[in-house]
């Protein structure tokens, strides 16, 4: 494309040999910035460029502002390290968050700069640049180490004290929001495209173009596209004309396939991870003015499936839909047919894991609906929760503005809510989440059990607990609820342990009445936190088998 090749604007070699690079290094200078890159990256001049895509699924140096028009493919692959140095000025100031770095005077440089979600920003005051540097954890070491080279030229000009401090807010604080939850209710045709387009170009394509909804890349580190549009006042602008927007996540990737990061194969570990970047998300959505009861899509992007890795996919949206119930958000996941939304769908019903809320798949069969063939019975998310991606790869032209696109057709309503407060369930069979040695056995004999399966073990005077595993959002009162099925064989006084703030409580139950639905142990005080949160033991006076089925905790 003719948007990655090489400016020679902007760049300059030094003059004094202090500032020499090494040989396998160039030198960049814009606006009496200068730092030094590896050799082979890219430089484009966004000013000699209006229609560059600013990507970071290749390594590259972008100076200027992005062009209102950029040509960017929909589905570039991940990324890997890339700056942007553009003035500080009227286009940036909305960009100047409270995890900006502002340099000291006489410096282009600044410490340790804060990193979120794959990315540091500096703002070089006595240079009057903005300096954007996206990385993964793999190379954010050597991002860091270019951001270390930088010195200041003598034709550096600052930008003004005011025009720094004032735009620096709060990153979690929007000044406005969008009108209502995201995507709402609507029924009709979407697309989606790497970058957030500008504003004359959301103008152009919603008076001229059948479409009424976008996919917009709020969070994730692998995302490939520059975001520099997304800001809260375009969140407000687009819905306010009548936009949709499809809030999407893109970080983590299955562990069998080809991008990165990945999640872990270990379905523990994911879960936490998806909990973690459910976390990062929402602090995202909020920035933006996305308000709760929004959807946020996971993009899990095609893998090739095995049991392990599905249990890990499933694991991580289990935690990811968790901690997004936990928020207010609603969870939605988008991937291709054949992998994660057959995997997902082939679980729909399976205890083990936490359902999301929404579906999103790629399905290029260019049949605008949402029937997803046999990746998915009809009779899952059928609630206008289904949003399908019918066309990949597309030029369109709307308006006289082409773009890049993907297309999608939405059946989606905001009459799916969260989930009220935080509530979770966790069954002996929910993958990383339940513990037990081999001296418990495994049986399906009683009707009244919770899912497939449940665990018995004998009576003994010594510490065997199987443990129940819970990620508690937040230190509080939480009622503890317990299943199990009742029979004359089972123990009269099985001891059930809830770990609270101030340590183990013990709460005996009679498992020979009341089995086959939910018996509260009480009301507890419990830490914030992922680990194990109620366990049932087998050291007992009572008589017969000791039963650990599910468990339930609800915030009240």
């Amino acid at each position: 494309m003719g948007s990655l090749m090489a400016a020679t604007v902007g760049l300059a070699v030094a003059a004094a040999p202090t500032w020499a690079a090494p040989a396998d290094e160039r030198t960049v200078s814009y606006r009496g910035y200068r730092l030094s890159v590896p050799a082979d990256w890219q430089v484009v001049d966004l000013s000699t460029d209006p229609h560059a895509c600013v990507r970071f699924d290749r390594p590259a140096v972008y100076l200027g502002h992005p062009g209102d028009e950029p040509w960017c493919p929909p589905r570039l692959v991940g990324r890997t390290a890339g700056l942007i140095v553009e003035p500080i000025d009227s286009v940036t100031t909305e960009r100047l968050t409270a995890d900006t770095t502002i340099t000291g005077s006489g410096t282009a440089t600044a410490g340790r700069p804060v990193s979120r979600d794959g990315s540091i920003r500096i703002a070089v005051r006595d240079a009057g640049v903005l300096v954007s540097a996206l990385h993964t954890p793999d190379t954010e070491p050597a991002v860091r180490r270019i951001l270390a080279s930088a010195r200041l030229d003598p034709v550096a000009r600052p930008a003004p004290v005011g025009d720094v401090r004032t735009g620096a807010k709060p990153a979690t604080v929007a000044s406005s929001t969008a009108s209502g939850p995201q995507p709402g209710t609507y029924t009709g045709r979407g697309f989606d495209t790497c970058t957030a387009p500008s504003q004359s170009t959301m103008d152009a394509w919603r008076n001229a173009s059948p479409y009424r909804a976008i996919g917009i890349y709020i969070s994730g580190s692998s995302r490939s596209c520059t975001q520099a549009n997304l800001t809260a006042s375009w969140v407000t602008n687009q819905t306010n004309n009548g936009w949709h927007l499809i809030p999407i996540e893109l970080d983590r990737q299955a562990p069998c396939g080809t991008r990165t990061p990945k999640m872990s194969y270990d379905p523990t570990t994911a879960r936490s991870e998806g909990a973690a970047r459910a976390t990062s998300a929402v602090s995202a959505a909020q920035a933006l003015g996305i308000p709760a009861g929004s959807v946020v899509y996971n993009d899990i992007e095609h893998y090739p499936s095995s049991e392990s890795c599905k249990a890990a996919v499933l694991s991580y949206l289990s935690g990811w839909t968790e901690r997004l119930h936990a928020l207010g958000y609603l969870s939605g996941m988008y991937s291709s047919g054949s992998s994660g939304v057959r995997d997902l769908c082939s679980a729909y019903h399976d205890s083990r894991y936490t359902r999301v809320d929404h579906l999103f798949f790629a399905w290029w069969n260019g049949v605008a609906d949402t029937d997803a063939g046999d990746y998915c019975p009809d009779a899952y998310y059928a609630d206008r929760q289904r949003i399908h991606q019918y066309t990949g790869d597309s030029y369109e032209t709307w308006g006289g503005v082409r773009l890049y696109i993907d297309r999608d057709y939405l059946d989606v309503s905001t009459g799916t809510t969260p989930p009220t407060g935080f509530s979770v369930t966790v069954d002996n069979t929910t993958a990383g989440r339940f513990t037990a040695s081999a001296n418990w056995g495994t049986s399906a004999y009683s009707a009244q059990r919770h899912g497939t399966d449940y665990r018995y073990a004998g009576p003994t005077p010594a510490s065997d607990v199987a443990w129940y595993r819970a990620d508690v959002p937040e230190t509080g009162t939480y009622e503890v609820s317990v299943w199990y099925p009742a029979d004359p064989g089972y123990n009269d006084s099985t001891p059930h342990l809830v770990a609270t703030t101030s340590g183990n409580q013990t709460v005996r139950v009679n498992q020979r009445l009341n089995g086959g639905r939910w018996l509260s142990l009480g009301v507890f005080t419990l830490s914030a936190g992922d680990r194990n949160t109620v366990g049932v033991s087998r050291w007992t006076n009572g008589t017969g088998y000791v039963i650990a089925d599910a468990v339930r905790i609800t915030r009240v």
